[in-house]
C-alpha cells in the first residue's frame, strides 16, 4: 500500500498551512514556530500563560499520502486543517508519544492525545474517509495525523527535513 511507503524516522515538509480564521486556510512557504505563539499566522493562542491541554496541542501534522488519498488533488490538502503535511511515517510504531522531532530549525514534541477525524473532516472528504482514518488500524497508523507542541523555536520551510530524535 502506498500509504506505508513514507520514510521512517525522517521525512520532508511538503506543505505548510496557517489557519488565520475558522475555516480559512493559508498555504505558506515558510513559518516561524514558538512555544508561546505556535505557528506564525495561525489562530492558535496560548491561554493565560498556563500550559493547558490546548497549549500542548499547538500543531497538527498529516501525512501527504493520506491527504492525497482522502482529499484528492494537492490544492485540496489544506482543507484537512493541518499545519504541516509531510512525507513521513507517523504511525505509533514509528513515532511514540513524547518523541521529539527536529522540523526545520524548530523542535516539536508528539502529544499522546489522538488526532481523530471529526464532522468537519467528514463534511470535506466524506464519511468513508472519516471511517477510514478513525478505524483501529487508522488510529494505529495515525492516518488522521498527530498533535504536537513547540519545544524550541525555529523556522520551518517547505522542503525542510523532519528528523525523529
Amino acid at each position: 500500500m502506498a500509504l506505508r511507503l513514507s520514510p521512517i524516522g525522517r521525512g520532508i515538509v511538503t506543505m505548510i498551512v496557517a489557519r488565520p480564521l475558522v475555516n480559512e486556510r493559508k498555504p505558506m512557504n515558510s513559518v516561524s514556530l514558538t512555544p508561546a505563539m505556535s505557528l506564525t499566522g495561525d489562530r492558535w493562542k496560548k491561554n493565560s500563560g498556563e500550559l493547558t491541554l490546548q497549549c500542548r496541542r499547538q500543531l497538527t501534522v498529516f501525512n501527504m499520502r493520506v491527504a492525497g488519498l482522502v482529499a484528492g488533488p494537492r490544492e485540496r490538502w489544506p482543507l484537512s486543517g493541518d499545519n504541516f503535511i509531510v512525507d513521513m511515517d507517523l504511525s505509533t510504531e514509528a513515532l511514540a508519544s513524547g518523541r521529539r522531532l527536529r522540523i526545520g530549525t524548530a523542535l516539536i514534541e508528539i502529544r499522546p492525545e489522538c488526532h481523530d477525524g471529526c464532522s468537519k473532516f467528514a463534511a470535506r472528504f466524506g464519511p468513508d474517509a472519516l471511517d477510514f482514518v478513525n478505524s483501529l488500524e487508522g488510529k494505529r497508523l495515525r492516518l488522521r495525523g498527530l498533535l504536537a507542541m513547540v519545544i524550541e523555536p525555529g523556522i520551518v520551510t517547505v522542503g525542510d527535513d523532519i528528523v525523529a530524535l
